[in-house]
């Protein structure tokens, strides 16, 4: 085995991380020295230093013998593994993953000291090897249940999770699938981790090209973390503790570093081949970032924060180094569930307090109210807080945190585990309950018998071995972390450059572009315009593929038949991954985007939205690209996209192309040869087994003889359709089914033909023939005839009655529910359903069609549209979202035909192309003050309460007023009650939030939502000015706005000589906040139910309404 020179103790640890990041580089050799062999801090023999290497050598066997004492002698003999808790004298029923994983990073930590010293008596071996043990044993687990894994790839369904607890001897499981809250992302991304860590640091656990596989599987597994709901790292799921699952921070942070830290490792270490590599998805990596990063510095839906955070931004995970959202997250957890005896897990958390009832697996509704303010404290964060300020070399937290540690340790006696120990939680005795909810913080917290009196909680007793090995300097942050996972990614070690790597983005990033003609007679025209491009032919022997051919070529990826595991999942790549270049077979391939690819949905048909999706992608490339190399952006163009009266708009983003700058995004246009040399590389090496590698066909080159056009006049030109008759619709439905063929045969309007398509369809159905054609192909047929006419009510008329569903619809679901929001379908005025968890295109295929159909035909895909729009628009820009949880399709589709009225333009919104209805949603999101100020009150009502959107602080001010009402609130029928709903959260809670959300989605007119909304806030500020105030019955707020319209109305007749009348418009279209408004008719209402008894007044503290 190899070392480094001596690195001197006595640089400062900013030096030692400088000199160690500029000479180590993952997977290759450097200096002579082989991967993970450098950074060894051995002290040297000599005379000078032979009493230094004493002491350090009986320091070293101290721990030594307190990791044999406290950990390893709860290690299974057969399989390594370790129980959570460690009696003496008794053999373990249960083994843990995550523990076992921590036990076993205790034990490498103390090799990796040892490694300091010649003279180690077979320890640092015997050490790595207790850890190799373990890593192994966990595999063996796993590995028996290499169906569930492949099960999971397709369905992340509880029942398909790999389990945690295992028995420690045989390695079978213990619970079954129901029986145990298995389903934990985070567990198996901290073995990924600590798997590199290991490997890295030289440690050889990964034997067979099977195992190979099945790791690959694992990171398959892990990819989908940002729209998994599991059970976190407290496998309890939501705070409430009923079963439920919710998607964790924590999960998906550990399940991103995971990615990071493998991707391009080789298992086998320096000694393995090209096959031996792992490959990680640049997609799923990047949504499962985005996605933490917009979740922090909440943990979930139920759980504000939570102490898990801590071991997800900070070691082991080192899940984010954005340090404005990182120091946010720690922040808040420090300031939420810090104590005197350690942090808290989460608010309201129950487990192990004197009242709770541990006979029960779940709570009862509202039972979590109990433990408010009583919940145990664990020490064991106090050890991951001091952790992190080692790492970052802050001596002031170092100081403090070794204080509070100090100040909770136990000291045990009993036989077989002496020493110090570290007490699994403290807890608050029964008798001091009452005094701890009078007068927080004043109770004495007893510390658990684990950890003091009897047991060791070997997860908490890992962590602060490894702590101890750090504070007394015998392990440098750099032996702990190999992999640098402390750094930024800009200075980590580069992992072998035949694999993409991680970095950072570049401020001054180029995307390369490179422009493909479909035919060289598209070449040739686009010449005459000055536009240089490239035929398939002309790039040879470089082949342009599909995105399609490349989930097919990574289909063979991981797969392993013996194991029953197909490989990657058939999955579409997005465009971070169809940026890079591949090496396939010893052939060099580049994909163009799914963007290009041929669908059959009507939105490519719109050169506009095409285009404007390009740009996105662009600019998407430009802010996410964080690999080494520049991204190629591969644009194929097609003869199609010349068609029509967009081309103009097509040449002058091609024009903008050859400029350099397309909006901003600096762009370099070349020949794809020329390109390669600065290109992101990726080698496809695990293709090279397959025993036919001409299976792959690449794009191929159109062929349309020896007819060329030279300019646009060659080109087949678009007629105009003069006839668009809109026919009769009671007038056909009493005409026979030959009439109304004869009728098709000689209609012109493609509106017309529409109408008898439809009632043909819903008379005969789809596979009815006339002239030996069925009505889907004719229907087909009049989708693509309109599409390029531009009827777009034709269009999505036809493509609703098909059943069309666009691609990426699920993705686009999931990337609105993981930012926190609901979304529901359905069309204005009828039943809504809520998506509040990722579903797959067949379930939402059948949700919208079910929901539109019946009311408005077209709208089963104009709702598609909106979701494709919003999804993507959500992911660059949700700061346009503040303030709307709840996305309702059908209302937005309502705003936007509201704002249709206001412009006076008899369009509806059918017949806009979907550019247009983009632009649309766009500008009701993001309207500009000058633009809302022209607005009526009436107008400005309907565009916020049909979006949905309240002010900042709104939910909070409804969880004030239901504090101050046992009765609860009553909003149109619908009955938000006081408790439970007060016991079961929080006000910071974003389920409380979806709560109140679906109280007001009982309202169906947009305007007198937001007016109630406006009730609400005052009501709010009535009971923040009084605090004596309190509600005697439940608060009907429909009765309080019925009053101040009353009151409105009194005062017209009087002033103005108005009549009385049912229609509340006119009290809508009045301003809120001046005389006469709508907020002092509210105001007066609220004072009159006062006055008529639904409000009682504390006589504690009396004072006047203000």
């Amino acid at each position: 085995m190899f070392y480094a020179r001596q690195l001197s103790r006595q640089l400062s640890r900013d030096t030692e991380r400088r000199k160690s990041t500029d000479s180590f580089s993952r997977g290759s050799v450097i200096d002579g020295l082989p991967l993970g062999k450098v950074g060894d801090n051995r002290v040297s023999t000599g005379d000078a230093e032979g009493g230094a290497e004493k002491d350090l050598k009986k320091e070293l066997d101290n721990q030594y013998t307190t990791l044999k004492r406290h950990i390893l002698q709860f290690q299974s003999v057969t399989l390594g593994l370790f129980p959570r808790i460690g009696y003496a004298n008794e053999q373990p029923v249960e083994a843990h993953v995550r523990d076992s994983i921590y036990c076993a990073t205790a034990a490498w930590a103390l090799s990796q000291a040892y490694r300091r010293i010649d003279n180690d008596q077979g320890r640092t071996h015997e050490l790595a090897q207790v850890a190799v043990k373990t890593m192994r044993g966990i595999l063996y687990c796993w590995i028996r249940q290499a169906d569930k894994v492949e099960k999971f790839k397709e369905n992340q369904s509880a029942s398909h999770a790999l389990h945690s607890v295992f028995d420690p001897h045989t390695g079978d499981p213990l619970y079954k699938d129901d029986e145990f809250e298995h389903l934990q992302i985070d567990v198996v991304g901290l073995y990924l981790i600590m798997l590199v860590q290991m490997i890295t640091s030289g440690l050889q656990i990964i034997y067979t090209t099977d195992e190979v596989n099945f790791v690959q599987n694992l990171v398959f597994y892990v990819e989908r973390a940002y729209r998994t709901p599991d059970y976190g790292m407290w496998e309890r799921g939501s705070k409430y503790n009923n079963g439920s699952t919710e998607v964790h921070a924590s999960s998906i942070g550990i399940a991103k570093a995971a990615l990071e830290a493998i991707n391009g490792v080789n298992l086998f270490g320096d000694q393995g081949a090209s096959w031996s590599v792992i490959f990680v998805d640049i997609d799923a990596h990047n949504r499962n970032r985005t996605i933490f990063e917009s979740i922090l510095p909440r943990e979930s839906n139920s759980k504000n924060t939570d102490a898990s955070l801590l071991a997800t931004v900070g070691w082991p995970a080192f899940g984010i180094h954005e340090e404005p959202i990182r120091s946010r997250t720690i922040d808040k957890v420090k300031r939420k569930l810090r104590g005197p005896r350690g942090f808290k897990r989460f608010i309201r958390d129950g487990y192990k307090t004197v009242v709770e009832d541990n006979k029960r697996k779940y709570y009862k509704p509202a039972e979590i109210k109990n433990f408010d303010g009583i919940e145990c404290e664990w020490p064991m964060f106090y050890v991951y807080m001091l952790i992190d300020c080692i790492f970052l070399g802050d001596k002031e937290g170092i100081a403090t945190y070794s204080k509070l540690l100090d100040n909770v340790m136990t000291r045990s006696n009993e036989d077989g585990i002496p020493g110090l120990l570290l007490p699994q939680y403290f807890f608050i005795p029964a008798d001091q309950i009452d005094r701890e909810r009078s007068r927080p913080g004043s109770a004495d917290r007893i510390p658990s018998d684990v950890g003091s009196t009897k047991g060791i909680f070997l997860w908490g007793q890992s962590v602060y071995f490894i702590s101890q090995l750090l504070v007394k300097d015998l392990l440098n942050v750099n032996d702990l972390d190999p992999i640098r996972r402390h750094l930024p990614a800009s200075e980590r070690p580069k992992v072998n450059s035949r694999y993409s790597s991680f970095q950072i983005t570049p401020p001054d990033l180029v995307l390369q572009v490179v422009l493909i003609a479909e035919s060289s007679r598209l070449q040739q025209l686009l010449a005459t315009y000055g536009i240089q491009t490239q035929t398939p032919h002309q790039v040879e022997p470089i082949q342009i593929w599909s995105p399609k051919e490349l989930s097919r070529a990574y289909e063979y990826l991981g797969i392993n038949k013996k194991l029953g595991l197909t490989g990657r999942p058939k999955r579409p790549f997005g465009v971070l991954s169809t940026s890079k270049i591949y090496r396939v077979c010893g052939a060099t391939v580049l994909c163009y985007p799914l963007l290009f690819e041929v669908v059959d949905f009507y939105m490519a048909q719109d050169i506009s939205i095409v285009i404007d999706d390009l740009k996105n992608d662009l600019a998407f490339l430009s802010k996410c690209w964080k690999l080494a190399g520049r991204p190629t952006f591969c644009m194929l163009i097609r003869e199609n996209n010349i068609r029509g009266k967009n081309f103009s708009e097509f040449l002058e983003l091609l024009a903008q192309f050859k400029s350099g700058d397309v909006d901003g995004i600096r762009v370099r246009v070349g020949r794809l040869q020329t390109l390669i040399s600065s290109a992101c590389i990726e080698h496809l090496d695990f293709l090279t087994t397959l025993p036919d590698q001409s299976i792959f066909q690449p794009f191929q080159e159109s062929n349309h003889g020896r007819f060329s056009f030279k300019s646009l006049t060659d080109i087949p030109t678009v007629l105009e359709l003069a006839d668009d008759t809109v026919l009769n619709e009671q007038e056909l439905k009493v005409k026979a089914t030959w009439d109304l063929i004869q009728m098709f045969k000689g209609a012109e309007s493609l509106t017309a033909q529409n109408q008898i398509l439809k009632l043909l369809l819903y008379r005969e159905g789809p596979n009815y023939h006339f002239e030996g054609v069925p009505l889907s192909r004719r229907l087909e047929q009049l989708v693509a005839k309109a599409g390029l006419h531009k009827r777009w009510e034709v269009v999505r008329c036809c493509s609703s009655l098909l059943g069309k569903l666009v691609d990426s619809l699920a993705p686009s679901i999931t990337s609105i529910l993981v930012r926190g929001k609901h979304l529901t379908v359905g069309v204005f005025g009828h039943e809504e359903e809520v998506l509040d968890k990722p579903v797959s295109p067949n379930e939402i295929k059948n949700i919208l069609y079910s929901k539109c159909m019946a009311h408005d035909t077209c709208q089963a895909v104009l709702q598609q549209e909106l979701i494709l729009a919003i999804g993507k628009h959500i992911a660059t820009s949700p700061d346009a979202y503040d303030g709307i949880l709840k996305i309702r399709i059908g209302w937005f589709v309502r705003a936007m035909e509201m704002e249709l009225e206001q412009e006076d333009e008899h369009v509806k919104i059918e017949s806009l192309s979907p550019y247009q209805v983009k632009q649309l949603l766009l500008s009701i999101l993001v309207h500009r003050s000058d633009e809302y100020d022209l607005r009526t009150p009436l107008q400005r009502r309907q565009l916020d309460g049909a979006l949905s959107r309240v002010p900042k602080d709104f939910y909070e001010r409804v969880w004030e007023i239901l504090e101050r009402t046992p009765g609860g609130i009553k909003v149109a029928g619908y009955l938000l009650p006081q408790q439970p709903t007060l016991s079961d959260m929080t006000m910071q809670e974003l389920n409380f939030s979806l709560l109140v959300e679906q109280m007001l989605s009982k309202i169906v007119d947009p305007a007198y939502r937001q007016l109630m909304v406006e009730a609400f806030m005052v009501v709010s500020t009535i009971l923040r000015r009084n605090p004596e105030l309190v509600f005697h019955q439940s608060v009907n707020m429909d009765r309080a706005i019925q009053d101040a319209f009353e009151e409105f109305q009194k005062d017209r007749s009087r002033l103005d000589g108005h009549e009385k009348q049912d229609d509340m418009r006119c009290f809508f279209n009045t301003m809120p906040n001046v005389k006469h408004g709508t907020t002092s008719y509210i105001i007066k209402a609220v004072v009159k139910n006062l006055l008529d008894g639904d409000i009682k007044v504390s006589m504690e503290d009396m004072c006047c309404i203000s």
